[in-house]
């Protein structure tokens, strides 16, 4: 009725409007959505299961080495069969020469976690292809060849009959005097990275300061034998597994939870290997693996049986080092105060100053630190009038020994 009417009422001569018909897709806009997101998980899949990069697009270099001929006198000069792709933020260098036997190599391994950059050295004391005990770096000077015996990685620590590491490398003191009187121990923590702040804790500080050296850095072992040149008494930092490994990794060859006891004395004696003249061990971090009685105590009994004494820095209130170096009766010190827990002048000076209450009340107090510029100067500056406060200065074991009579 409707389309009549309006036929009537429509002008002679003019056509009667049309609607507009509205477009319509054959899907809705969900279904196109979905689809899409479809395409894209196929996509990143194929390129996940099909790409060849292992590292994910992490940074890399590639290098091409060549082997020498017997005819060969001098190198291409174009450099040919020695080459390294960059990526698009390095720039290009030469390959580096391959390490003649006998000689070191410095690789700087980066933790693809916190960037972190920790040079280690690598070639003589690596064990070869065949498994056969690679040539072992040449001894520290002042080291009794004796209290050294010779593993895949180089020479590490033994005793021989009465002689022990722990006695012969501990420094002088006057053990008289300080089983008399209150005595404080300093040990400075973390050197061999870093060669100007391992310098100046070796020559800003009084012999008495015990310094302690991780087994990284390019040649720890020389700056080992500098600070026992300048009568220093030395310690090795093992590195240990903290709570929140890997995302604070103490470095290559870090002691976990997670291996066996051969898997992590093999990384052990790598450490021992990596310098020599050292009293005993120390926890580099590790919060972790020492409070692990299976994992603690294997390493606790081979450092007893190669005539060290063991440290530990007091940051795990829940270690077992005390009970286990105890059942291997061996020579045991625990740190007291972190004096530089917070790093400004006042808080290390207030820190100083309790360990001077601690001493007196205790009769033996130990403080560690790092080698922050205002730590080496405030303890420098305080160690200077110790003695005229009625405390005497001395070395981490003659703590040790006192707190172990006492």
């Amino acid at each position: 009725m409707t389309e009549t009417a309006d036929d009537l009422s429509t002008p002679l001569g003019q056509d009667k409007p049309r609607r507009k018909r509205r477009l319509r897709l054959p899907f809705t806009a969900m279904q196109l959505l979905a689809v899409l997101l479809g395409l894209f998980l196929v996509t990143f899949a194929g390129f996940a299961i099909f790409n060849k990069d292992p590292l994910g697009g992490e940074p890399m270099t590639r290098i091409a080495i060549r082997e020498p001929k017997a005819t060969e006198e001098k190198p291409a000069a174009s450099g040919h069969g020695s080459e390294i792709k960059p990526d698009s933020k390095h720039e290009t260098k030469e390959a580096p020469k391959q390490a003649a036997p006998g000689e070191q190599k410095t690789v700087t391994m980066i933790d693809g976690l916190t960037g972190a950059r920790h040079d280690v050295v690598i070639g003589a004391g690596e064990a070869s292809d065949k498994g056969e005990a690679a040539s072992a770096p040449p001894v520290m000077a002042g080291i009794d060849p004796k209290l050294l015996e010779k593993s895949r990685y180089g020479m590490i620590p033994a005793v021989a009959g009465d002689l022990k590491s722990f006695n012969v490398y501990a420094a002088d003191a006057d053990r008289a005097k300080a089983a008399k009187m209150p005595v404080v121990a300093i040990v400075i923590g973390g050197l061999g990275v870093g060669a100007a702040k391992t310098t100046d804790a070796i020559m800003k500080l009084p012999p008495a300061v015990t310094l302690a050296f991780t087994p990284y850095g390019a040649d720890p072992g020389k700056l080992a034998e500098r600070a026992r040149a300048q009568r220093h008494e030395i310690f090795l930092q093992i590195p240990m597994e903290p709570y929140d490994f890997p995302d604070n990794d103490p470095g290559p060859q870090t002691l976990l939870t997670s291996l066996s006891p051969d898997q992590n004395m093999d990384r052990l004696y790598w450490h021992l290997s990596r310098m020599q003249g050292y009293a005993g061990l120390a926890n580099f971090m590790g919060a972790r693996f020492i409070a692990t009685e299976p994992a603690m105590q294997p390493i606790i009994r081979e450092a007893a049986k190669r005539g060290l004494g063991f440290f530990d820095d007091g940051s795990s209130p829940r270690s077992i080092a005390p009970q286990a170096t105890a059942s291997a009766s061996m020579p045991f010190g625990k740190g007291d105060i972190a004096i530089d827990a917070v790093p400004t002048p006042t808080e290390i000076d207030r820190a100083l100053n309790k360990l001077e209450s601690t001493a007196r009340e205790r009769g033996v107090a130990v403080g560690t630190a790092s080698a922050l510029p205002v730590s080496i100067d405030r303890v420098s500056a305080w160690t200077k009038t110790l003695g005229d406060r009625g405390i005497l200065l001395v070395p981490l074991t003659t703590a040790m020994l006192k707190s172990k009579s006492s």
